[in-house]
């Protein structure tokens, strides 16, 4: 690219400048981990919320705060629990949500999800990198946590939890070497997290991981006092910033109690185990076969990162909801360990030394903005960038699209019963003209209407009672649902159908 040079007038006087832009031109390692990991968000695309339909209520709440100026309490969403005490543990994910659609569309809490996955797998990257791991050993195993954990890439709020777990650990970290660290920095994220996700628990796990090695560290002749009271005091100002919310202890009694209700959590996917006869599983399952091999080789790992790797290991194979956060939190852990494995081999050594030269004389950053930048541009004017360049929009063939367009242009009155996995996107195309009967929100819900609802659609006994008992006048069900077939068998009137869905009245 060649040298340029710049004389400026400085107090009267001509001073040469050097400067080149070779630095900006070429991008770094990190910044192409970045804009990889990125653009394959945006390529999954409608992957993100149509295999979950959660978004439509995040976004719907979403919009409900920003219109009223108030945080729900009480569910003024459904008409089955209307009046009911809300615990509201995701607001602020949901008003972001809410501003990108309003914004962008779908396209806009695709392009959100896609930055803050990006940022917790370039946090890893940095952390990796800082505790000795070489750069490219440090991208290998960023790209295979990358594809674990990708089971999981939702348009949902626990992507938060994501990019705040990795600040968290990566903050953490920073206790064990000689680095400045703030401690205000985890209070105030802590309090962020409280409200963003249910899961800001997973911090306090972490913690707790850093602080019993403390406690085993104490039983040396020389303890570090500074890190415990260090330690001490990120764990109690944090645990005092989560009461911080609109349901104060409520934040609590709620996140945990779901957690131990069987029922609820063993009908909810995202929480039953792996299935490893699925390929998608096969990457999560070699980073565990990895790590065992690795643990039993060595007894170089410190006690922190063998608890953690064990800890997640445990509750990623209780549920795989787990698994995202166990890749992330692995990347510094599995880069430190390959580092070890082949730092005899030569060759390879050379290669990193000249890769990390090249490195060093580059500016991070420059081409992950302008990469954002310049696909964030290309949503904004409706250019699809998902594989099947279909867009960002809900499916058809998954959510009753044209049901409720017909239902729109068709008002119907009475309280309405409604398929579980479509009552997010109802209250998304719907609200505040109708109410549902239950939404993806169980841990609000609860056992007992899950029960219910489940009782209807299984025609089990006493189904018909349970309409009756919330004075159901009408449902929107799939077209060939047993429930479906047994209401027109019954006398209710098809008001509408298709391949989809069916509108049913009373």
């Amino acid at each position: 690219m060649g040298k340029v040079f710049a004389h400026f007038v400085i107090r009267g006087a001509m001073l040469p400048i050097k400067f080149s832009f070779t630095p900006y031109v070429l991008p770094k390692l990190s910044d192409m981990l970045f804009i990889a990991i990125f653009a394959s968000v945006l390529l999954y695309g409608p992957r993100l919320f149509n295999l979950d339909g959660d978004l439509g209520r995040h976004i719907a709440i979403g919009n409900y705060m920003i219109q009223e100026g108030t945080i729900p309490v009480r569910d003024v969403f459904s008409h089955s629990m209307e009046g009911e005490s809300l615990v509201p543990h995701e607001w602020i994910a949901q008003i972001a949500f809410a501003i990108s659609d309003r914004w962008l569309g779908l396209n806009g809490p695709v392009l959100l999800t896609a930055m803050i996955i990006s940022l917790a797998f370039a946090i890893k990257f940095k952390e990796s990198t800082e505790r000795g791991a070489p750069l490219l050993i440090a991208a290998v195993i960023l790209v295979w946590a990358a594809v674990a954990s990708s089971i999981h890439w939702l348009a949902r709020p626990h992507i938060f939890t994501l990019l705040f777990l990795s600040l968290w650990s990566y903050q953490l970290e920073k206790l064990h070497t000689e680095k400045p660290i703030c401690l205000i920095f985890f209070p105030a994220l802590m309090l962020l997290w409280a409200n963003t996700h249910g899961a800001f628990i997973a911090g306090f796990v972490v913690w707790g991981a850093h602080f019993f090695e403390w406690m085993v560290q104490t039983r040396r002749e020389v303890v570090d006092w500074k890190k415990g009271k260090q330690l001490a005091l990120i764990g109690a100002s944090s645990f005092a910033v989560t009461l911080i919310n609109p349901s104060g202890y409520l934040l609590w009694t709620t996140s945990i109690g779901y957690i131990r209700n069987r029922y609820l959590t063993s009908h909810t996917v995202e929480y039953m185990p792996p299935n490893f006869q699925d390929p998608a599983m096969w990457p999560f399952a070699f980073m565990i076969v990895y790590g065992l091999l690795s643990l039993s080789a060595r007894k170089t790992l410190p006690l922190r990162d063998a608890l953690l790797m064990a800890g997640w290991t445990f509750m990623s194979l209780f549920s795989m909801r787990n698994i995202p956060l166990f890749a992330m939190l692995s990347v510094p852990i599995f880069a430190y360990l390959l580092h070890i494995q082949t730092n005899s081999l030569t060759a390879l050594t050379r290669f990193q030394d000249r890769l990390s030269k090249v490195e060093d004389q580059l500016k991070s950053g420059v081409w992950s903005a302008v990469v954002v930048f310049a696909l964030g541009l290309k949503l904004t004017r409706g250019v699809s960038l998902d594989t099947a360049q279909a867009g960002n929009r809900y499916d058809p063939a998954v959510f009753p699209v044209q049901s409720v367009d017909w239902l729109l242009a068709n008002p119907q009155t009475g309280n309405m019963f409604n398929h579980f996995p479509w009552g997010g996107y109802l209250l998304y195309r719907a609200y505040p003209d109708y109410r549902v009967f239950i939404d993806g929100q169980t841990d609000f819900y609860g056992e007992s209407l899950t029960r219910e609802y489940e009782a209807v659609i299984s025609l089990s006994q006493g189904w018909q009672g349970i309409l009756e008992k919330y004075a159901i006048d009408w449902a929107i069900v799939e077209s060939n649902s047993p429930l479906a077939e047994a209401l027109a068998q019954n006398g209710w009137e098809i008001l509408y159908k298709d391949e989809t869905a069916i509108i049913i009245r009373k």
